[in-house]
């Protein structure tokens, strides 16, 4: 899942962005609105965690250009007020949802995971292929019915390439999905990642490379 927080308190803006990445989220931050409202418009994010009160450019405008824009990107929006009519002002611009400072991280994690999978076509909570399965809520990914140890990162590239369906995923597409900002495009971290996860999988091998398009996990033929 990619995750953008719009934050002026850049304390609480790291603070964030530390919590989610641990849970696995690709998380960029932008400390202004003028920022966000960049960031948000050349990269789609699935979620945005958008202050309110934000100098450069309000987070009414940017929740109300992300709306606009058709886009599948689903905003959380801060604010310092937790009165009723600030919050269906907030909705009403089309903020998916809302939350009051202070809030528990707990809170925040599973709103955000909640709007993730809205964001996205919906998928299965559980995703299998022959004999491995892959638990998106628990994060936990088994073959044979051995738990596979995988890192983050490992195990967000397998849930790209099984949401798939069988399609190929770009190195592009996975360093968009998986991998924040801050990575260099011309990395080899995504076929590093690949090999390795081929290797925690096991045989026979799942991950197939088509030549100059990416990566895919067929679905099993299904005899007639």
């Amino acid at each position: 899942m990619r995750v953008l927080v719009v934050e002026d308190e850049r304390d609480m803006a790291d603070a964030i962005a530390r919590g989610l990445r641990r849970k696995g989220m690709a998380v960029d931050v932008a400390y202004d609105g003028l920022q966000g409202h960049e960031m948000a418009y050349v990269t789609r994010y699935d979620v945005v965690v958008l202050d309110r009160d934000l100098p450069g450019m309000h987070g009414d405008d940017i929740c109300a250009a992300l709306v606009e824009s058709g886009a599948l990107t689903r905003v959380l929006m801060l604010t310092a007020s937790s009165s009723v009519e600030d919050k269906v002002e907030g909705l009403e611009l089309g903020a998916d949802d809302y939350l009051a400072k202070p809030f528990d991280f707990k809170e925040l994690v599973a709103r955000v995971q909640a709007l993730g999978r809205r964001a996205t076509p919906v998928a299965p909570p559980v995703l299998t292929v022959g004999n491995l399965v892959l638990d998106q809520s628990r994060r936990v990914v088994t073959r044979g019915g051995a738990t596979l140890d995988l890192t983050n990162k490992e195990f967000c590239v397998l849930e790209e390439l099984l949401k798939a369906k069988g399609g190929v995923v770009s190195s592009e597409e996975l360093l968009e999905r998986v991998w924040d900002a801050n990575t260099d495009p011309f990395t080899t971290t995504v076929r590093v990642t690949i090999n390795t996860l081929r290797k925690k999988i096991g045989e026979p091998p799942l991950i197939e490379t088509v030549v100059g398009a990416g990566y895919r996990v067929p679905e099993p033929v299904v005899a007639s």
